[in-house]
């Protein structure tokens, strides 16, 4: 069993930043690759952004890509998520999730790929 909790959601304007954070509980966080997704009101949960077990393989959407970076820390069992240059339209529940390790596809893109999630974390982007 995996318990993430996120935080540092907030309010911001278009053009700033964010730092999610989810600390992760439970088994050995090194053996799951981790995943952001986001979920906007009346949309389906969506990939933003992902991390193999030991931080070597970054992968992300096309719609965050070269704003948003996605890291992580094994020794304090933490993900993060940089968010830089925010939209009105990167407004959304923010989950961080966690994949069991996969020694052939290192990050994962499928919400079905993932077996534990946070709760999320609320992101707003004003105009």
């Amino acid at each position: 069993q995996v318990q993430l909790v996120e935080s540092w959601g907030g309010l911001v304007q278009a053009g700033g930043s964010l730092r999610l954070s989810c600390a992760a509980s439970g088994r050995t966080f090194s053996s799951y690759a981790m995943g952001w997704f986001r979920q906007a009101p009346g949309k389906e949960r969506e990939f933003v952004a992902a991390i193999s077990c030991n931080g070597g393989t970054t992968y992300y959407s096309d719609s965050v890509k070269g704003r948003f970076t996605i890291s992580r820390d094994n020794v304090k069992n933490t993900v993060y998520l940089q968010m830089n240059s925010l939209k009105p339209e990167d407004t959304a529940v923010y989950y961080c999730a966690a994949a069991p390790r996969d020694t052939i596809v290192v990050v994962k893109t499928l919400v079905d790929d993932y077996d534990y999630w946070g709760q999320g974390t609320q992101v707003t982007v004003s105009s």
